[in-house]
């Protein structure tokens, strides 16, 4: 693995294990903002994967390589948390746009997994309990739905409402609470599926009363991986 992201600017790897404990002590003691998790460490590898994150720094994202998922793996491992899936087959570059995408706080799943996960809100939207007729959501609510729905991460949300990182966070859980959902990926198909936002100008349209963006700088990528992938480089050792 070290070869491939040695020549990505933006990208660190700051540890590599090849044992379940190893990875839960790292997840621990170094803080990443993407980790690769290998499925095949673990013969319950859902329960594992809930583990890392549980341990893992609040803001963590996690990526599963695994041989091949199914779609009720699939499903659980998003409502679990986890940001995106690949197969140990993946190739390099596919790999280093999958990190980057998770690392800006995007969801990274094949067509496939993306029509399962679809089909999973719908069957349980269909089933679930009857839609509470009095659910009404703020102004607040809804910009910051509006944020979620367009892939940004909590601090540019916070940016652009005007209030701080914690306060989106509190929102988030508030408004997971009143929708039934239980994440952000379930909190945008919710919207899509609900046609929530239809009619309502997005947060990026909001922009229309600030003159001039200040210009962020992306920031360096802090990555750690797990197992030995195809990715491992040739000595084995941790980077």
């Amino acid at each position: 693995m070290g070869k491939i992201f040695a020549l990505e600017q933006d990208l660190e790897v700051v540890a590599q294990t090849e044992t379940l404990q190893q990875t839960l002590n790292a997840v621990t003691n170094t803080p990443a903002e993407v980790i690769l998790f290998e499925a095949g460490l673990s013969p319950n590898p859902a329960e594992a994967v809930a583990e890392v994150i549980r341990r893992s720094q609040p803001d963590t994202r996690v990526i599963v390589v695994a041989h091949r998922t199914g779609e009720e793996e699939t499903v659980d491992y998003l409502r679990r948390g986890v940001r995106g899936i690949l197969t140990r087959s993946v190739s390099p570059d596919l790999l280093v746009r999958c990190v980057r995408k998770v690392a800006a706080g995007e969801t990274w799943l094949d067509n496939q997994g993306v029509n399962w996960v679809i089909e999973a809100y719908r069957s349980q939207a269909e089933h679930g309990a009857t839609p509470k007729q009095h659910l009404r959501l703020s102004e607040r609510e809804m910009l910051i739905i509006g944020g979620v729905t367009q892939g940004l991460k909590n601090k540019d949300i916070a940016l652009e409402v005007g209030t701080t990182e914690q306060v989106v966070k509190n929102y988030l859980r508030k408004i997971y609470d009143k929708l039934g959902v239980s994440d952000r990926l379930e909190l945008a198909l919710y919207s899509m599926h609900r046609r929530l936002l239809d009619g309502y100008v997005p947060l990026a349209g909001r922009e229309a009363s600030a003159t001039h963006s200040p210009s962020r700088t992306t920031p360096q990528a802090h990555l750690a991986s797990t197992g030995t992938g195809p990715w491992s480089n040739d000595s084995g050792k941790k980077e």
